[in-house]
């Protein structure tokens, strides 16, 4: 038991520490032209929260052998947003949308052991990725979109693996406690994307 709880005070104040970096929250004053740019930028908080929970949550969530289909949903809707953004396509307040999406996940994680329609769940996260891929398509120039879009890819990819992993983890370790792990882990989500986005409002 102790060590349930000590893994489960682990992840949790790893998420919280993840959220309150703001070192990258904007999307204003990075490169947006190479492949490198595009690995590092999915790094920023609200970037890194929400496909790291689109792991869990697709592991926690879904059936075993769906558990592709909400990092698969996320990154094509992330790319097509992206292209769409790139073309100037925009919706107001989309800063502050990317900022909600991260509470979103969090309140899908504190959800995730409750029955939902997995087309519900998929139906979100796409909505999701589409706020993503906008604000980063928006501010890609054409001739530097390819290398950058492949980074931006390869690295969200990464962390929706990293997020399946730490959902494997909470079901192997924390057994009959995962209700519990991924209701903390939302909760410390949910208030790291309203801390996001206070500081967009502020």
């Amino acid at each position: 038991m102790k060590t349930s709880r000590h893994h489960l005070r682990r992840i949790a104040a790893l998420t919280v520490l993840a959220g309150l970096a703001t070192a990258a929250q904007a999307h204003t004053g990075h490169g947006t032209h190479s492949l490198m740019e595009g690995l590092v930028h999915p790094f920023g908080p609200d970037h890194l929260l929400a496909m790291v929970a689109v792991g869990i949550w697709s592991v926690s969530a879904l059936p075993a052998r769906q558990a592709w289909q909400g990092p698969a949903t996320f990154l094509l809707a992330l790319v097509v947003s992206a292209a769409l953004g790139m073309l100037g396509t925009t919706v107001p307040y989309l800063e502050h949308g990317v900022a909600l999406s991260v509470v979103l996940f969090g309140a899908m994680l504190v959800l995730a052991r409750r029955p939902m329609p997995p087309a519900s769940g998929l139906g979100l996260i796409a909505m999701a990725a589409a706020l993503h891929g906008l604000a980063h398509g928006s501010e890609t120039p054409a001739s530097g979109f390819a290398g950058y879009a492949a980074g931006f890819l390869l690295t969200t990819a990464a962390l929706h693996i990293g997020g399946v992993g730490i959902g494997l983890a909470i079901r192997r370790w924390l057994a009959e406690r995962s209700g519990l792990a991924l209701g903390g882990l939302g909760a410390a989500l949910g208030a790291a994307g309203i801390y996001l986005f206070g500081q967009l409002a502020a």
